[in-house]
């Protein structure tokens, strides 16, 4: 690692923050424009506890790190495509470029950022929680329902968010049991209408998630008792990975992603975000998709700025 003193600079002209899905798609479509592209990451997914990725056509069933190993080798035949295995540890605007510092002290220079820097969950201070987490405490029934259907399921949630969930797997199990972890925030018509689909409710705390290698044997609550389940789908709070987009003023919206629009552009012209940063949408077919929008728009941005005229996208 270069000392932090070290002063070098190095020009492109897109810098993209978080070299995961998101951040590969949208370098692969500005590569494929001859676009020179640094990717800054730090090899740490949101997604690298989970033993397979599924819900994405050719992959499904695959280990995400070997979709992305993958995923590199590609991106990295387009020459004018580099990545630096480093921290983005600023970034600021002066006139028309911005300029990225890193941990290991070097310089870059672009026209263009894109941050694709994910989400960081906030799990919840259960024992075990964290070894199952991607594996048996799950979060999303499209990326690993199918695997649990007819499975005795757990939901740990509470209020609305619990019957959201309840809704999608219910379609996936007939054994299903809601953990509010505490007093419950359901209303007394909700409470009835999941006694009448036979969900049953449970409001004493979680105590120890036993498992084996991640995967689940049983509940202990605080109360002694024992809940034997397969599955636990864990409804939790996140906040963002990188606090860099909003130290340059991006606007969050309500849910905590950043505000992005139909181009994935932020309110900070020249900065963009992609990816389950600024999508609740969590999946790995999702974050591809809108890192390719957001490369092929960068790319049409560069464009118009060398013929002094924009096009129109309408």
């Amino acid at each position: 690692m270069k000392n932090k003193n070290t002063t070098s600079i190095h020009p492109f002209e897109v810098i993209i923050i978080g070299g995961s899905y998101a951040g590969l798609s949208a370098a692969m479509s500005l590569g494929r424009s001859l676009r020179k592209v640094l990717i800054i990451d730090r090899g740490l997914p949101c997604n690298r506890s989970t033993p397979k990725s599924h819900n994405f056509l050719t992959q499904d069933g695959e280990a995400p790190a070997a979709i992305s190993e993958l995923s590199k080798k590609q991106v990295l035949t387009y020459n004018t495509v580099e990545i630096r295995n480093d921290l983005a540890t600023s970034c600021e605007r002066h006139e028309d470029t911005f300029r990225v510092e890193t941990e290991s002290g070097e310089t870059y220079l672009g026209k263009k950022v894109l941050f694709a820097t994910g989400i960081k969950d906030l799990l919840p201070k259960i024992e075990g929680l964290s070894d199952c987490w991607g594996k048996s405490v799950i979060h999303c029934p499209y990326c690993h329902g199918y695997e649990y259907h007819g499975k005795k399921t757990g939901i740990l949630a509470n209020g609305e968010a619990a019957i959201h969930l309840t809704k999608l797997i219910s379609n996936l199990t007939q054994d299903l049991t809601i953990f509010t972890n505490g007093p419950t925030d359901l209303t007394s018509e909700q409470t009835e209408s999941l006694g009448q689909r036979n969900i049953d409710l449970i409001e004493t705390p979680l105590k120890t998630i036993k498992h084996q290698e991640g995967y689940i044997n049983h509940l202990d609550l605080e109360d002694g008792s024992i809940v034997q389940i397969d599955a636990l789908y864990a409804r939790v709070p996140f906040q963002q990975n990188c606090k860099l987009p909003e130290n340059m003023g991006c606007e969050l919206n309500e849910h905590g992603f950043i505000s992005i629009n139909n181009f994935q552009e932020t309110n900070i012209e020249g900065v963009f975000a992609a990816g389950d940063n600024s999508s609740g949408m969590r999946s790995l077919a999702n974050a591809i998709a809108a890192g390719s929008l957001a490369g092929a728009i960068i790319n049409g941005q560069l464009c118009d700025e060398d013929f002094g005229s924009p096009m129109n996208l309408n």
